[in-house]
């Protein structure tokens, strides 16, 4: 993330401050009316959204990873040193969760993208293993029909070291002809902390962010 690189040291501090759960909230109704920018995580189950925030954070619980696909059922507002919010959303792709939950999920998160002018960025992480698949291009057609700017986090690069390269070049060409997508692709991995110093360096830029129009 050639974009990243001036701001390590803001990154650090940053991150080095408190970092709190704020809420969870599984309907319209429950979303916390919060002035701080965001930053949302998205991506299809089981992904390591969890893992990533633990890791940016440098906190081993403050998102809970679980191996079962579709655990988080709700959004989740995590408070970073008062100045950035950090935002949990559900993870897509798996249909072992009833259709309506399901439902009511992409309900929500429609509701949550096209009303927050809070939100900054989608980082929509894509898992290193299994590359992009029709449910990562679905949200990346919703995204850019709301005009909400998104980001691909590669996760799980330390499992594929040989072919990460690759597979984000042949991201970045797909993402070259969609309207709101973000030309930069993180490489990370949550265990080796590869790309974690880069990723919270775009965190504190975008802590400075204007809000949408």
């Amino acid at each position: 993330m050639t974009d990243a690189a001036p701001g390590i040291e803001a990154g650090r501090r940053l991150f080095g401050g408190a970092c709190d759960f704020v809420a969870g909230a599984a309907t319209e109704d429950a979303l916390p009316r919060l002035a701080l920018p965001e930053v949302a995580f998205a991506g299809r189950s089981n992904v390591g959204k969890s893992s990533l925030i633990n890791g940016l954070t440098n906190r081993k619980a403050l998102a809970r990873v679980s191996h079962t696909p579709g655990r988080t059922q709700q959004i989740n507002f995590f408070n970073i040193a008062n100045r950035l919010m950090l935002v949990d959303l559900p993870g897509y792709g798996y249909a072992k969760a009833s259709k309506q939950k399901i439902g009511q999920w992409s309900g929500l998160i429609l509701h949550y993208l096209q009303e927050r002018p809070a939100l900054r960025r989608v980082m929509v992480l894509i898992d290193s293993r299994h590359g992009l698949k029709d449910s990562d291009r679905d949200l990346f057609e919703l995204l850019d029909g709301t005009a909400v700017v998104y980001q691909v986090i590669m996760t799980k690069v330390d499992e594929v070291p040989k072919t990460a390269a690759a597979m984000r070049d042949t991201i970045a060409a797909e993402l070259a002809k969609r309207p709101a997508a973000h030309p930069e692709i993180a490489l990370t991995s949550a265990r080796e902390g590869t790309g974690m110093p880069e990723l919270r360096a775009v965190m504190a830029g975008l802590a400075e962010a204007p809000p949408r129009k």
